[in-house]
């Protein structure tokens, strides 16, 4: 059983089939073939799990898990552009960002070199932001083919490498400084970190870095609630410290500018095949009805995709995939469709219901 499925939600006929299918899904994951030329799926596709009734509605039983680009070095920091109709990303390691056109799945390189940029974001005037690694800065592209730095110090001190971030409507930017870019040369560039790992915010009227936050071992993958009173941030602190909590941290936004009363929101333990687990959420996004999806990854099979948690914090669903998801984002026209960077390849899937916020 999984351990947030609540039994007693759950009809026998549909506790029946979801403890098969995480059985299922442990045992013979990884045989599905991906691709243009791979096998049709049978519908409905066996690797979108309802693990709560809550989730039902959000599974479309004619549509599939699809890979829509492979070769990447490690796939990060997906964001959807609405005006274009395009979605830009991070291959960290291999330095550049790249581009899938929505009219016809054309990939190409968007930017390079791009500092080895992890997270990516568009603010309301539809200009990029990312979150480079490699010169441990934010920073924005303008219109005129420009770059404007946001944020690369904190009192004095560089900071860490910049991870991922979001905007409010008041134009703030929110981003997580974990500093995973500075500890070796693969995702940036080797270098001591010279501050405790943090949540920040650059405000829009004097540019001033505020730290919101630092209660947290290493703040990862960030969002909003719909009404943005509450920020997530998934905690990766288990990477480097012994005792932290593999799980997900939710804040109260207060007068849009500050945090209060952080505690937990949803832990990434899962009960799997009768044996407890625990991976790492990343990256991570709100629907309209306040769910969360989070990347999940570095467990194996049956368990590395994206969980879907309801607003209180109950795991209701599964999207598995063959590869260690990194992040997520809700795209698309209709913003219906979300977009998941695992590892190596690119995948999206159809969802009945919409991202809360811009990207």
């Amino acid at each position: 059983m999984i351990q947030q499925a609540d039994k007693s939600t759950m009809s026998r006929r549909s506790f029946v089939a979801c403890a098969a299918m995480t059985t299922v899904a442990a045992a013979g994951f990884g045989q599905r073939e991906y691709g243009p030329h791979a096998p049709p799926v049978r519908y409905p596709d066996p690797d979108i799990v309802v693990l709560d009734k809550r989730f039902a509605k959000y599974k479309i039983g004619n549509t599939p898990i699809l890979r829509l680009h492979t070769g990447m070095l490690w796939a990060e920091g997906p964001a959807w552009n609405g005006v274009g109709r395009y979605l830009v990303w991070s291959d960290i390691p291999n330095n550049v960002q790249l581009r899938w056109l929505n009219e016809d799945g054309h990939v190409s390189v968007f930017r390079n070199p791009a500092n080895n940029s992890n997270g990516n974001t568009f603010d309301f005037e539809g200009r990029q932001i990312s979150f480079e690694h490699g010169t441990r800065r934010v920073v924005r592209y303008e219109y005129d083919g420009s770059v404007t730095v946001l944020a690369d110090k904190f009192n004095g001190k560089p900071l860490n490498a910049p991870n991922d971030g979001v905007v409010h409507p008041d134009g703030g930017i929110w981003f997580t400084d974990p500093g995973y870019g500075s500890l070796m040369n693969y995702e940036g560039n080797k270098g001591e970190l010279y501050l405790k790992e943090a949540i920040y915010r650059i405000d829009p009227k004097t540019a001033k870095v505020q730290m919101v936050a630092d209660d947290i071992f290493k703040p990862n993958g960030i969002c909003f609630s719909p009404d943005y009173k509450k920020l997530y941030v998934a905690d990766t602190g288990a990477s480097h410290y012994e005792n932290a909590p593999k799980h997900i941290k939710v804040w109260d936004v207060v007068d849009g500018k500050k945090l209060r009363n952080g505690r937990e929101f949803a832990s990434m333990k899962m009960t799997l095949n009768g044996k407890e687990v625990a991976g790492f959420a990343d990256g991570i996004r709100t629907d309209v009805d306040g769910n969360l999806w989070a990347s999940a990854g570095w467990v194996g099979a049956g368990y590395d995709g994206v969980h879907i948690f309801a607003p209180d914090g109950q795991r209701i669903g599964l999207i598995l995939l063959p590869e260690i998801c990194s992040n997520v984002c809700f795209g698309g026209p209709k913003r219906n469709r979300l977009f998941m960077t695992a590892s190596q390849s690119l995948y999206a899937v159809y969802v009945e219901t919409q991202g809360a916020h811009i990207t």
